[in-house]
Order: structure tokens, then C-alpha cells, then sequence
């Protein structure tokens, strides 16, 4: 390949490494996000649970967050620079929740009774914190970061929607993952927040395309409308498979409770593409494309080194934890 070939290659190739960091944060820490949202539905027994369901996987899930942050900086500096400018503040609240959810999480075990509740309710604040301040971060990328009426109307929107679509993934993954009146009342959970969830994802779809004519010029046009038409309707038809295996307690007795997580994912997912789709080539809207924001070639080689040595690393630990950690979550207790 020559100098050229790897100049365009490049920088796409750790827009994908960064890309794929940021949509395996947000779904794995987007579930363990939704299980904290729900903490205080939970009587003091089953948020023992709850906790313990997360509990191995909750911290290492936000090593994806450290990856794609990192790849955006050392591999996209330029956009670095612009995208935690303008996020500065969201920023700064969304760390400030991930620490309290982190310490909430160890004294919440360790403290006496009369301090529990104390710590649980820290930890579902943090986690709500965390969710609110990562919406409106994506309402402001999708929006350029515009700072008129309709961009700061759309980023709240996002940010007070997207906790229904956290509760749906803790839904999801409490349904996998406890059993009895636990699971019982992650379905219940799961039910009350399908429609939010739903309504947020429907007034986003609709919503971006009038904020962003980058995004209108890209779904709108002909015959791009029609090849792109299954990425809603999968959409649809996962919303009424969620919504079918809840209604169905029989379902989820059977242990296809699963379902509700692994569509709720596709969701996700599907969205993430669709966005992907609407910016490329962007990696700031309308102001910075990945070639213009990317560090130099020489640089992304030597980076490139690293990054081959360590997204397999994580792959590997992700996915050899969660074999040695499946199955059903039992009351949380530290050894003495």
C-alpha cells in the first residue's frame, strides 16, 4: 500500500476503532447505567442484587470509554480540541457521576445500616448524572454544537430521554440475570420504560434531520431513502419483540427474557449506524472531516502499533469475564 493509500486509510480505520469503542460503552455500561437508574424501585434485598449483577463487570465496561476518548485524542487531535470545548461542562458532570457511582458502589457494602440508603441513593444520582450529561453531549455532536434555540431544545430533549433508554437496557439485562419477584419487577420496569424509550427514539429520528441539513441531504435523497428504509422498520419490529416478551410473563419464565436485552441492543446499534451514516465524513459536523482532523501518517502508524495490541487485549478480557461471571446474580457480600 503506498503513502496515499494509507493516508485515506487510516484515519477511517481509527474512526472504526473509536466508533466501535464508544458503541460497546454505551451498551455495556449503558446496562449497568440503567441498573443504577432503577436502584430506587428496588426494595433494600434486591438492590442488594442488583448491584451484585453488575458488580464484576461495571468498572472494566468504562474501559471502552478510556479507549475511545484516548483514540480521539492522540488520532484526532484537532477534533479532540473542539469536541471537549464545547462539552466542557458535560464533561466535568459526567466524570463527577462515574465517581460517585464508583464510590457509592464500594461503601455501600462496607457502611453500617444506618448509612446505606445514603450510598444507594448516591449511586443512583451518579448514575443518573452519568446518562443526562452523556445525552446532552450527543444531542450537541449531532447538532455541531450549535448554540441556538433549536440545538440547545435538542440536546435537552435528548438528555431527559435518554435515561428511559438505560432503564430499558437494565431492564433487559436484570431480566437475564435475576430471577422471582426480582425479574418480575425488571418486567414490569421494562414495561414502563418501553414508550418513553420509544417516543424519545421516534421525536430523535424525526428532530435530525431538521437540526442538521447534512443529515437531511443524507437520508432524504433518492434512491439512498429506500436502501436505508430497514434500518427503521428493524427498529420497529425490535421495539414490538421487546414489547411482546414483556407482556408475556410465561416468556420470560422460560428464560427468553434475553430477547428484551439482545433487541434493545439491536436498537442501539442500528441507531449508531444510522448516525454513522449521516455524518461520514464528518468526524465534527459540518466543520472538521477524519482526514482534516487526523494526526499525521507517521503518527498513526506508530499509534496503530499500540491500538493492535490493545483492543485485542480488551476484546479478550471483555469477553473471557463475562464467560467466568454469566449467569444469576446473588446478594453482594465482600469477604472479611
Amino acid at each position: 500500500m503506498d503513502t496515499m493509500n494509507w493516508t485515506t486509510a487510516l484515519p477511517l480505520i481509527f474512526m472504526a476503532v473509536m466508533g466501535l469503542a464508544l458503541l460497546a460503552y454505551v451498551v455495556l455500561d449503558g446496562y449497568d447505567l440503567g441498573v443504577g437508574i432503577l436502584l430506587p424501585f428496588a426494595s433494600d434485598a434486591e438492590k442488594d442484587v442488583m448491584v451484585s449483577s453488575i458488580g464484576p463487570f461495571w468498572d472494566a465496561n468504562e474501559t471502552w470509554l478510556v479507549l475511545g476518548v484516548g483514540v480521539l485524542l492522540v488520532c484526532f487531535p484537532r477534533a479532540h480540541g473542539v469536541v471537549l470545548s464545547a462539552l466542557y461542562l458535560p464533561v466535568a458532570v459526567m466524570l463527577l457521576g462515574l465517581v460517585l457511582r464508583g464510590v457509592a458502589f464500594d461503601f455501600r457494602v462496607k457502611a453500617r445500616d444506618a448509612h446505606k440508603n445514603t450510598w444507594n441513593r448516591l449511586f443512583a444520582t451518579g448514575s443518573l448524572a452519568a446518562t443526562l450529561a452523556q445525552g446532552w453531549m450527543l444531542g450537541a455532536y449531532v447538532t455541531g454544537f450549535q448554540n441556538d434555540l433549536w440545538g440547545m431544545l435538542f440536546s435537552t430533549g435528548i438528555a431527559i430521554t435518554l435515561p428511559a433508554a438505560y432503564a430499558m437496557l437494565g431492564a433487559g439485562w436484570l431480566l437475564m440475570k435475576t430471577e422471582g419477584a426480582l425479574q418480575r419487577k425488571a418486567a414490569r420496569w421494562g414495561q414502563g420504560a418501553l414508550w418513553p424509550m420509544g417516543f424519545a427514539l421516534m421525536g430523535i429520528s424525526l428532530a435530525t434531520p431538521l437540526v442538521s441539513q447534512t443529515v437531511f441531504a443524507k437520508w432524504f435523497a433518492l434512491p439512498e431513502l429506500f436502501a436505508l428504509l430497514p434500518i427503521p422498520l428493524a427498529c420497529v419490529a425490535a421495539f414490538f419483540a421487546i414489547r411482546h416478551v414483556l407482556a408475556k410473563p410465561s416468556v420470560v419464565d422460560a428464560g427468553y427474557g434475553w430477547i428484551v436485552f439482545a433487541a434493545t441492543v439491536l436498537i442501539f446499534v442500528l441507531a449508531f449506524f444510522g448516525l454513522a451514516y449521516s455524518i461520514y465524513p464528518y468526524i465534527v459536523i459540518d466543520r472538521l472531516t477524519v482526514w482534516q482532523a487526523a494526526s499525521a501518517t507517521e503518527s498513526l502508524v506508530v499509534i496503530g502499533v499500540g491500538v493492535g495490541i490493545t483492543l485485542p487485549a480488551i476484546i479478550a478480557y471483555t469477553v473471557f469475564m463475562y464467560r467466568v461471571f454469566w449467569g444469576k446474580a446473588h446478594e453482594l457480600t465482600y469477604g472479611l
